[in-house]
């Protein structure tokens, strides 16, 4: 199936439609990359009630709050299913911290991107390997960099389909989500924590303050990690 056609199809698709239609489409071929953040967890409820063929993955950078690991525990137990998790290769991690120590992505942009890409953009990679239909939690209003991006989309760099089911939802649309499905969620949202990663790279923010201005607060750049930079994908429209 071309990528027109699988654009076409999902287009105008709910977001519990156009998983099951992918689900059914590409079994195995389909995998679902949750961060475990809140709209992760409404994909993960949408998967294991219309779509249980997806694959959900998880990347574990080995600096997560242990709230995340809380959560992750939880969600296996609520859904029963299993995610995947994927790690860092542990030699690149090695060499990184014997190099340059264990905070050196505090000292320029350069560095906090090494450190994600080994920890996250890699094993990404990986995971993403032999994969159709890469699924994503990504929102519009979560920045203006993916406020740019599209439904359906092309990843060059990873040479598969990206399906963003939630894009056009708000926040509003998300939360009253997880309030009548009862979703779990990480505990460190009530604390102040719109979005979550790392834990020495995240932080509370402040009312008024943009959902990602707590992700690598020390930096002025565009708060992406290198899984979801527009610059990296073509898009066919």
């Amino acid at each position: 199936m071309s990528f027109e056609e699988i654009k076409s199809h999902l287009t105008g698709l709910e977001a519990s439609q156009g998983l099951a239609w992918v689900g059914i489409q590409f079994t195995s071929g389909a995998k679902f990359s949750s961060a475990l953040g809140i709209e992760d967890q409404v994909i993960t409820h949408l998967i294991t009630n219309h779509a249980p063929s997806i694959e959900i993955f998880t990347l574990d950078t080995g600096r997560l709050f242990q709230e995340t690991y809380d959560l992750l525990d939880g969600t296996r137990s609520r859904y029963k299913v299993n995610i995947k998790t994927y790690f860092p290769n542990d030699r690149k991690v090695e060499e990184l911290l014997s190099t340059k120590g264990p905070n050196s992505f505090y000292n320029s942009v350069e560095n906090r991107k090494e450190c994600c890409f080994i920890r996250k953009v890699e094993p990404l990679k990986r995971a993403l390997e032999d994969t159709a239909v890469w699924i994503t939690g990504i929102r519009a209003e979560q920045s203006a960099n993916r406020g740019q991006m599209q439904l359906v989309e092309w990843d060059a760099q990873h040479k598969v389909v990206k399906y963003n089911p939630l894009l056009n939802w708000s926040e509003q649309e998300v939360l009253k989500f997880v309030k009548e499905h009862k979703v779990p969620i990480n505990t460190l949202h009530s604390k102040g924590f719109p979005s979550i990663g790392c834990a020495p790279c995240t932080r509370a923010v402040t009312h008024g303050e943009d959902p990602r201005a707590g992700r690598w607060w020390w930096e002025a750049t565009s708060k992406e990690c290198g899984l979801h930079e527009t610059k990296d994908e073509i898009r066919v429209n």
